[in-house]
Order: C-alpha cells, then sequence, then structure tokens
C-alpha cells in the first residue's frame, strides 16, 4: 500500500506543475498592454494648445506603427512630425498657430505584445497660440456645433478601442486549455488502472496463502 501511496502523490504533484505550467503560458498572452492615461487629460480645459500631446501606457510601445492624430474644430490637421516613445510613453508634437477651440487626438500604437491598440480623447484651448489665426466657428447645422461624438469615438483614459476586424473574427482559441485537460485526464485514468492493478494483486496474493503453511505431522 505504501507503493500505491507514493504513485499516487507522484501523479497528483505532476498534475498540478503541469497546470501551473499552461496556466502561466496562457496567462502572459492573454493580457495586453493599455492606456493609463493621456495628456491633456481626457476632456480637460487648458489656457492655450500645448506644444504637444501623449499617452502613457502600462507597458512600453514598439517603435513601429505609431501614428497621432490632433485636429481641431474645422478639422485641420495640427499633427507635426513622427510620434516619439520614450519608456511607455508616446509624444506627438504641434505645429505652432494653434487655435482656439476643442481638439480632437486620434492615437495608434504597437503594444509591447505586438497587438495594436488605439483610442480618442479630446481638450478644449481657452486661447489660441500666439500668431494663431481667427478661430473657426462651426455652422449651427454641423456635427461639431450640436455636441456630436467624434467619427472614432472619444475613449476615457485608460481604457483603449481594439482595432476593427473581420466579421465573424474572434479571440484565439486557448489550446492551452485543451492540452491541460487532456494531460490531466490521462494521469487519472493512469491513476485510477495502476492503483486498481495494485489492490488486485495484494488481494490474489492474500487469497493464496503463505507456501507450507499447511500441517504435516
Amino acid at each position: 500500500m505504501r507503493t500505491v501511496r507514493r504513485q499516487l502523490l507522484s501523479l497528483t504533484l505532476g498534475v498540478f506543475i503541469i497546470a501551473a505550467a499552461v496556466l502561466g503560458l496562457a496567462g502572459p498572452a492573454a493580457a495586453h498592454d493599455g492606456a493609463e492615461s493621456t495628456s491633456p487629460a481626457q476632456g480637460s480645459a487648458v489656457a492655450a494648445p500645448p506644444a504637444g500631446v501623449s499617452v502613457t501606457f502600462s507597458g512600453k510601445p514598439l517603435g513601429i506603427g505609431a501614428s497621432f492624430s490632433v485636429k481641431d474644430a474645422g478639422g485641420i490637421e495640427w499633427a507635426d512630425g513622427s510620434v516619439q516613445i520614450v519608456d511607455n510613453v508616446a509624444t506627438q508634437k504641434l505645429r505652432v498657430g494653434d487655435p482656439a477651440g476643442m481638439y480632437t487626438v486620434a492615437w495608434r500604437v504597437v503594444g509591447s505584445d505586438s497587438h495594436p491598440i488605439e483610442g480618442t480623447f479630446t481638450f478644449t484651448a481657452a486661447s489660441a497660440a500666439p500668431g494663431a489665426a481667427p478661430a473657426v466657428t462651426p455652422s449651427a447645422g454641423s456635427p461639431t456645433a450640436a455636441g456630436a461624438v467624434p467619427r472614432m469615438g472619444t475613449a476615457q483614459p485608460g481604457v483603449t478601442e481594439e482595432p476593427s476586424e473581420p466579421a465573424g473574427a474572434g479571440e484565439p482559441f486557448q489550446w492551452s486549455i485543451v492540452l491541460f485537460a487532456v494531460v490531466a485526464g490521462g494521469l487519472l485514468v493512469a491513476l485510477g488502472v495502476m492503483a486498481r492493478r495494485r489492490l488486485t494483486g495484494d488481494g490474489d496474493a492474500g487469497d493464496g496463502g503463505e507456501p507450507g503453511s499447511g500441517s504435516g505431522e
């Protein structure tokens, strides 16, 4: 019986080790980087347009595929140059002469796990930058005047928008869970067979008795 108990303990320990390894590999694959904050903050009001806008992420984005679009209420693009990534912060410089009013920032980066993430945020400048042209006043029937949400949507700080996927596309199937279930089931079956054989062998030995135990005077 001691041998059976040792085998039970070894197989149980093996199941736990395999489960920990499989879950450890599946965990990081399911997590993606996300936006933690923006500068200026979402929906904030600033005295004048800043020299640049930035997004802080939970991980360091890759240096490829990053893009920022910064447009005023009239739809004019104010982003200037390429996106600069330092540690986990992506920054986009703006051209000089920005007018007063609301700005919509649409950003897109590739996370540290090679997963693209994107989002938008808005801020309002109370006054124009030095040398700026007069502010454009939207017409009464325009979406901006009516307070409509920008076309790409407005993401709250810390929330990212997943890129659109073709119809029918979904999250990749977690084959690691299936693998764990198959291995665990196989180990349990082997455990039951070994235990049954051991117990059957012990019972046969006990029924047969010991050689030479009969009295022969």
